[in-house]
């Protein structure tokens, strides 16, 4: 695909304005939703405002469908879809074409792509998806989407980021330049350490990029005495509810795919009670507990 030309250009010549030459309008119940749809979910605001558009002036561009069975399986539009759905229209314009399952994926991401509106995340993992399902190369991929290979590459990097974090830029609560950034240290206490930095004080990408300079020079070397790296906040998560659950000192210690969980206890009172919460319930009051 030419840079630049978008979703028009992986249409072949000639097919496009006899499409739009065959635009029709078919029931919303009709349209079942792409499979390959690579934006996980559209931000509320402008959905709601796309919502307003289209009670206002109806659906200007048809979706792109293509026939699946006795069905209709959207291609490209889910957003104008759902709009069209919260607005009550009955009936949409649609342009049906032929599309294989990769064509599919590659429409629907090229569509969100060109307006702006998935986010690095959705996009990072359906270029992985044309690249496992349909056998493409970063160089294919980019081609087709009208990036460039480092573009592509380096935003498939954010897929190697702790979930927490790649949550965070889905959400927007970190930008596509944080998350490289957090992508390219390799030590994940380092890394952990820089990403609660951003949050806290807020961090520009390029006060990120200074600070994780100047951490990786310092390395992540640690002084006999000094405390145990802070775990991954998952793990710090589930310790702190295990902790709230139990009553009790509770530590987690991973090590290497496994590790272990440590709960600590004074007294045989203490034991019995975590006993009984591991069970379900707190100790009954009338019964006597062993050792006290």
């Amino acid at each position: 695909m030419e840079k630049g030309k978008g979703i028009r250009s992986l249409i072949p010549t000639g097919m496009l304005s006899e499409a739009e030459s065959m635009i029709q309008e078919v029931p919303v119940e009709r349209l079942q939703p792409n499979r390959y749809q690579p934006r996980a979910k559209a931000e509320e605001t402008a959905m709601e405002e796309l919502v307003e558009s289209v009670r206002m002036h109806g659906i200007l561009q048809p979706l792109m469908v293509r026939k699946r069975g006795n069905e209709l399986e959207l291609i490209a539009g889910e957003r104008r879809l759902e709009a069209a759905k919260r607005a009550g229209l009955q009936r949409v314009p649609v342009v049906m074409r032929e599309a294989t399952d990769r064509e599919m994926l590659e429409l629907a991401l090229v569509e969100n792509l060109q307006r702006e509106d998935i986010n690095p995340i959705d996009a990072a993992e359906a270029y992985g998806r044309l690249i496992k399902e349909f056998h493409m190369t970063q160089e294919q991929v980019a081609e087709r989407v009208g990036k460039s290979r480092p573009a592509v590459a380096n935003a498939m990097r954010l897929l190697n980021l702790p979930s927490m974090m790649q949550e965070c830029i889905r959400q927007g609560k970190l930008e596509e330049g944080h998350g490289k950034v957090l992508a390219g240290i390799t030590d994940d206490r380092t890394r952990y350490r820089l990403f609660r930095s951003i949050l806290r004080r807020n961090l520009s990408v390029r006060d990120t990029a200074i600070i994780a300079e100047k951490m990786i020079v310092a390395g992540p070397a640690r002084r006999p005495g000094m405390p145990d790296p802070e775990l991954d906040p998952n793990v710090k998560d589930i310790e702190d509810r295990l902790r709230s659950m139990l009553g009790a000192q509770v530590r987690i210690r991973p090590k290497g795919k496994g590790g272990k969980i440590e709960v600590s206890y004074a007294n045989w009172m203490e034991l019995d009670q975590i006993y009984w919460r591991l069970m379900g319930g707190d100790r009954p009051k009338d019964r006597p507990v062993e050792g006290v």
